[in-house]
């Protein structure tokens, strides 16, 4: 038998199954962008990337993220949530039309595969624009049609919004790419008044599509909410139907005893972004509760205005150190729990736990071989904690979506990357 690629006896294999397994010294075999194989034999194959020295792991899912806003990295500093907005939200107005989204998240992209990531949940305006360009670049990209309840930094009216995301799962389809399932994003419940949060939730029921929303990354938001709703958000998403959805909401740091109740009944999952909620300022998601209360948290890096960078062995290193520091125990939350979070829940919380998220014959293959020969990585004792204690983004030497190499020894293969770069330099400069 002969397959299109392998990765030749790999040093480690993290399955990330629900064994939790790590194999050492195998090969892994993929066919038609599935993994056919994992173990010692390796088939012959059309393409052959040398594993030794190399640890492979499923692909990073990045569950929380605004990929266009590499554009407006370092914009807004020494601001909390609501100075980000206005400062942000001003800049958006000037740069980001739909040739400044396409650049900024052909950048986003570029930056995220280069570290890792394979799948990146993606709430920006332009979605179309948004959605070709990381298709570009080869990541499984999940974006939508983003709604407020005012017209918005992309002049939309309500209307407007509503036919975009009425056409959004043909749209998605015609610009190909790795499958993904069609989304809708509603900015937050203080931003969408309770009738049209009502109306996406009626579409999102018809089409089968995600929900993606921003709760409770403050207290203000909170606060604001209630002003807005007479309701907290979660509250606000459950009377109008979206938390029957199980959305995924970004960010959920202030998310009381009632809250967490509904969401872990509706099987709601959290996009934990601790490096932005850090940065902010906006507090510390007790993620262990969550979890124990049988909410699904992946993890997200939030947008580069505010976490300044894409990078998703940061968060899984800050997720891990600052639950530690939560719960003042060091045995909080393991490193396991951790790269779980970051593959296996992602991915199960857009709906793709049976196609991505583990290294499993039949699934996807989403895919990062991580090169294990560095001073900062010998020795490995324990993989798994090597890849959220030690481990960074440099160490990426090739990434695989659907079984496509889209990197190959730290190289960009559908993108070059000076291009990409400065395509979205010379936007910004001639704003």
């Amino acid at each position: 038998m002969s397959v299109d690629l392998v990765i030749r006896d790999a040093r480690y294999v993290i399955m990330t199954d629900d064994a939790g397994g790590v194999q050492q010294h195998v090969s892994v075999a993929i066919d038609d962008g599935r993994i056919v194989s994992v173990g010692e034999a390796a088939p012959e194959a059309t393409t052959v990337l040398d594993g030794r020295g190399l640890l492979v792991m499923p692909g990073l899912v990045n569950l929380h993220t605004h990929l266009a806003m590499t554009l407006l990295r370092g914009i807004a500093e020494e601001v909390d949530l609501q100075g980000f907005l206005e400062r942000v939200w001003a800049e958006e107005a000037r740069i980001m039309d739909a040739h400044g989204v396409y650049a900024g998240t052909r950048l986003g992209a570029l930056e995220a595969v280069l570290g890792g990531t394979t799948t990146a949940l993606d709430m920006y305006f332009h979605p179309a624009d948004a959605h070709r360009a990381a298709v570009e670049v080869g990541l499984r990209h999940v974006t939508g049609p983003v709604f407020f309840s005012f017209p918005g930094p992309d002049h939309l009216e309500w209307e407007e919004r509503m036919a975009l995301a009425r056409a959004w799962p043909g749209t998605v389809e015609s610009l190909g790419g790795p499958y993904v399932p069609p989304a809708l994003m509603p900015h937050a419940a203080f931003t969408v008044g309770l009738e049209h949060l009502a109306e996406i939730a009626d579409l999102a029921r018809e089409q089968g599509a995600l929900v993606h929303t921003h709760a409770s990354e403050n207290d203000r938001e909170n606060d604001d909410t209630v002003k807005a709703t007479g309701m907290r958000p979660v509250p606000a998403l459950e009377a109008t139907g979206v938390l029957a959805l199980s959305p995924v909401l970004g960010h959920g740091v202030r998310l009381d005893n009632h809250d967490r109740d509904r969401v872990a009944a509706t099987g709601t999952s959290v996009a934990h972004c601790p490096g932005s909620n850090l940065k902010l300022a906006s507090g510390a998601a007790d993620i262990v509760a969550y979890r124990d209360q049988g909410i699904r948290v992946g993890i997200g890096t939030d947008g580069c205005s505010s976490s300044n960078d894409l990078d998703m062995f940061a968060a899984m290193r800050l997720a891990a150190n600052l639950a530690r520091l939560v719960r003042e125990d060091p045995a909080a939350l393991s490193a396991r729990d951790v790269v779980r979070a970051a593959t296996i829940e992602g991915a199960r919380a857009l709906g793709l736990g049976d196609r991505i998220g583990t290294v499993e014959v039949g699934k996807e293959a989403d895919l990062v071989a991580l090169d294990l020969r560095a001073p900062h990585l010998v020795p490995v004792h324990d993989p798994y904690t090597s890849v959220v204690f030690s481990a960074g983004r440099s160490d990426v030497r090739h990434v695989l979506v659907a079984g496509r190499p889209v990197v190959v020894d730290r190289e960009p293969v559908h993108v070059d990357r000076v291009e990409v770069m400065t395509a979205a330099a010379d936007v910004v400069e001639s704003s």
